[in-house]
């Protein structure tokens, strides 16, 4: 990758961060995890990320007005998920593509995507899923990969929207209504059971049947982005036909 050849055609230019290194074992990217900066200016939120000593960055970088710089070649390991899992793989950064989304996030307030931002993350997305071959369900969130660390890309960004383009697993949420619910606290056969649904999709639980701090971390995860409307970390009705929907529109074995 030169400064004039972005990897992807959706890319304007290369904006080079020096705080990337090697896949293990020179692995295929079969993973891409959408972030959101958190941060209130673009440019710093650029500045940091090719920042040696931020050891932080990602493969590419999408301003408000929709405006995509290149930060780290597609082949190489960017720094970007941290410690997180999905579906087994302990080592995100070598199994992903990283995307940063400019956008203040949580700390901000959360404010709105913009719709010309949107589309070119749904064009910069759609482009790499073609590339790679990357399966619906492994376009991810940094909070799936991360959910005891990471809230972003947040409960509002657009995952239907992009679905619609053909980026992502998307099924429509379950009506929020009464009924059973599992909450933090709880342990037994029903908590196995959400327990397994979870980690059957991908998160990272422990079978322990306690619906301790990291199953209700993944059930966040899981409500920010697939049932956004409420976000608590509770397992009601809806949160669980949801993800029961999920994994029974998924096609064939998921392969991380």
């Amino acid at each position: 990758m030169s400064r004039l050849e972005p990897d992807s055609p959706v890319a304007a230019r290369v904006f080079p961060s020096p705080n990337h290194g090697e896949r293990a074992g020179g692995q295929a990217p079969r993973l891409l995890v959408l972030h959101y900066t958190g941060m209130p200016d673009a440019g710093e939120a650029l500045q940091r990320l090719c920042n040696p000593v931020s050891e932080v960055s990602a493969h590419y970088f999408v301003f408000e007005n929709g405006h995509v710089v290149q930060m780290v070649p597609e082949a190489r390991r960017a720094w970007h998920a941290g410690a997180s899992f999905w579906n087994g793989e302990t080592d995100v950064n070598s199994a992903s593509i990283g995307i940063e989304i400019a956008n203040a996030g949580h700390p901000g307030g959360l404010p709105p995507y913009p719709d010309a931002q949107i589309a070119a993350v749904t064009r910069l997305a759609q482009d790499i899923i073609q590339r790679w071959a990357i399966r619906p369900e492994n376009v991810l969130a940094h909070s799936d990969v991360a959910p005891l660390r990471k809230e972003d890309p947040g409960e509002l960004f657009p995952w239907e929207r992009l679905a619609q383009a053909g980026v992502g697993h998307w099924v429509r949420p379950a009506p929020i209504s009464g009924g059973r619910f599992l909450s933090p606290g709880e342990s037994g056969p029903p908590v196995e059971a959400l327990q397994a649904m979870l980690a059957l999709y991908g998160y990272g639980v422990d079978m322990s049947g306690n619906y301790d701090a990291g199953v209700e971390a993944a059930v966040r995860a899981f409500q920010r982005h697939f049932r956004p409307e409420l976000v608590d970390g509770v397992a009601d009705a809806s949160t669980i036909t949801t993800l029961r929907d999920l994994l029974a529109s998924r096609q064939g074995p998921l392969v991380a």
